[in-house]
């Protein structure tokens, strides 16, 4: 096939020319970023060629190579991976629709602003984290070469390009499967005079140690020294011409860093670790580093990451966990061995116990894998439980990062079982009115008074909109503690949870608030008397408001407001109303309440105009009026606004 050209696809322009015109200061990373893909196309043949030997070609001998050339200024890394088709070169290569582009961009302008205001340089977080990495290479690159072949196929392919917003296409001969990518250096990257020198090998070798010393196949490379010759006593021989030789080494160590033992390990290891291997680019937030001998012996190395990825909520984040067999690469993306709730968790298990051709369908019934998945969680659970207690900092650093990971863990306990509660209650924590702190639920019910039964919550988009509601008047003369529920799966959560150590949890926006003490004993008979005086009122305040409401009452918890809606104990919340109706169900709706304040002005101007008249248009105005303000405290919309706003200007021209 003859050679094509192809223009990329319109965000990859974006970046090139990002990369060209060189954002970026940090310009070694290019070749972390090339060996980890050398890498991962490695373990991909690797894992391939456990059901099809053919793939390997008779060649087992895995290895990534580094070719610097002084003369051409190219640098050229090779590997024996999985190597790519036409299609696929042209799939992952000229186009990176798959790679979170639009997300880098826009983290790549706060991060350009970050260091032009001299806060931070996050060129190595942003280039991994959203899997852009081969794109490094035009930081250098005056053209970029790519010869590939893909393992069982015949037929290879070049690909080329200057980053002019175009690339050509053809096919070539290529004898070993695998990918060459042969970088043409740009002018301030080669020659002894360059402080960036990509032709040096003392240089590569650095960078490899630096970066990539974990790769868990050999990076080779050839060095030539130039000798004088040596007779047999091994003394140089005088006056004779100098001989090149050349020696190949191999730049990594290569030893599993999970074999060594935890007090030979340096933090700095394990931080370099999980950013070549993991593709995390700041430290860990904390290492597990465990060794289990017993039923199953296996040996973990996992890490909290020090921010949740942009993506960890949504549908194509892949969760899971690398797996081993006596250090040998069985899977890349584990999923059964954590509950879903810590799918935030990088890391590996190595555990000779495990077959290496054991296939997804055995792995997910594996004996094995439920055992050390078990052992795995409760440990990160009691380090996480160590950290609440011990660094209460630390652990909320940690909440407001992967918090929600938690509490939808609570949730979803309506599928996994109470234990999933058990064992992620006493971990969780919400915002207070007391302090505007964060609370756990031990500590809020550790300070209940004796009088208060029920754990109180209140839901919003934000504290200051719950400090404001009508519903939180009673509950802050009294000193009651109300948790803000401020994110959607808040609510769910405590629905899940239904009660923490006998106390059921209440919202102040559903139902009655069934306060004990003397006091509130006294205004709920005095309300329920009223409730009694007034009963034609009410019924023809809902008459009048119709199917808006399920019923309409006196309140009792209401101070200075004129009006609040509540949602009938039974049913959803208004919140929940709301969260399901962004979700596109508006099916599931609150059987709302209309609560008025019998002590406010208002009250007394609706029982003279109920007196005037019920059926007259004024009297159905005012309720009306009073059930759309409700709504707008709620942060509801009224149905219909403008007929809201010409009943409040005919009510002011009065």
């Amino acid at each position: 096939m003859a050679k094509e050209t192809h223009e990329f696809q319109a965000e990859t322009k974006q970046l090139l020319e990002l990369m060209i015109h060189s954002i970026y200061t940090n310009h070694e990373i290019f070749l972390r970023e090339l060996i980890s893909n050398a890498s991962d196309a490695i373990d991909k043949v690797h894992f391939e060629s456990l059901t099809n030997r053919d793939l390997l070609e008779g060649d087992d001998n895995f290895e990534i190579f580094l070719e610097p050339d002084k003369d051409a200024h190219t640098l050229t890394i090779s590997d024996n991976g999985i190597g790519m088709s036409r299609e696929e070169v042209i799939e992952n290569i000229g186009t990176i629709a798959k790679s979170g582009t639009k997300a880098f961009m826009e983290q790549l302008k706060k991060a350009k602003e970050a260091s032009e205001n001299g806060e931070s340089n996050t060129d190595k977080e942003l280039i991994g984290q959203f899997g852009v990495g081969f794109y490094s290479a035009f930081m250098v690159a005056e053209k970029v070469t790519i010869e590939t072949r893909k393992a069982g196929e015949k037929q290879g392919t070049r690909w080329e390009s200057t980053g002019d917003g175009s690339y050509s296409i053809e096919e070539c001969e290529k004898e070993k499967r695998g990918t060459t990518i042969t970088i043409t250096l740009g002018k301030e990257f080669f020659g002894d005079a360059s402080e960036e020198n990509y032709t040096d090998t003392y240089k590569l070798e650095s960078l490899v140690k630096k970066y990539s010393d974990y790769v868990r196949y050999p990076i080779k490379m050839n060095f030539t020294f130039e000798e004088t010759p040596k007779d047999d006593e091994g003394k140089e021989i005088e006056g004779a011409e100098k001989v090149k030789r050349v020696e190949l080494r191999t730049l990594n160590s290569m030893q599993p860093l999970w074999t060594k033992n935890k007090s030979e390990i340096k933090d700095e290891e394990y931080e370099e670790f999980f950013k070549n291997q993991f593709h995390e680019w700041e430290k860990p937030m904390e290492v597990f580093h465990t060794h289990a001998e017993g039923s199953v012996e296996y040996t973990a190395l996992l890490a909290i990451p020090a921010h949740a990825p942009f993506n960890l909520y949504h549908t194509d984040y892949e969760p899971g966990l690398q797996l081993y067999s006596r250090h040998v690469f069985i899977m890349d993306k584990c999923k059964d061995l954590l509950p879903d709730y810590l799918r935030f968790m990088k890391g590996l298990v190595d555990s000779p116990d495990l077959s290496l051709n054991i296939s997804r369908e055995l792995l997910q019934q594996s004996r094995e894998l439920k055992t050390i998945g078990k052992a795995l969680e409760k440990n990160i659970l009691k380090a996480l439980g160590r950290k609440m207690k011990n660094k209460r900092e630390d652990y909320e650093k940690f909440w407001n990062e992967f918090g929600k990971s938690l509490k939808i863990g609570v949730y979803g306990s309506v599928y996994s079982g109470m234990d999933t509660i058990n064992n992620l209650k006493d971990l969780l924590l919400f915002m207070s009115s007391k302090e505007g702190k964060l609370v756990s639920l031990k500590e809020y019910v550790e300070r209940m008074p004796e009088s208060q039964k029920k754990i109180y919550y209140g839901t919003a988009k934000d504290k200051a909109t719950i400090e404001q509601l009508p519903q939180m008047e009673t509950l802050r003369d009294k000193g009651i503690e109300v948790l803000y529920l401020l994110d959607p799966v808040d609510e769910l959560c405590i629905e899940a949870l239904r009660e923490y150590e006998g106390k059921q949890f209440h919202s102040i926006s559903r139902g009655d608030l069934d306060l004990d003490d003397a006091e509130s004993q006294e205004v709920k008979k005095e309300t329920e008397d009223i409730q009694k005086k007034n009963d034609d009122l009410m019924k023809d305040i809902k008459e009048a408001l119709g199917e808006k409401v399920a019923d309409v009452k006196v309140s009792a918890r209401l101070k200075s407001s004129a009006v609040c809606l509540v949602a009938d104990e039974a049913g959803p919340s208004l919140s929940m109303e709301q969260t399901f109706a962004d979700m596109n169900n508006p099916l599931f709706k609150a059987r709302r309440i209309l609560e008025i304040n019998p002590h406010h002005d208002l009250f007394t101007r609706l029982q003279s105009l109920h007196e005037a008249g019920k059926d007259s248009a004024e009297f159905k105005d005012y309720c009306d009026l009073l059930y759309t303000q409700a709504l707008l405290i709620e942060g509801i919309l009224p149905e219909n606004p403008v007929e809201f706003a010409n009943k409040v200007a005919k009510l002011m021209a009065k």
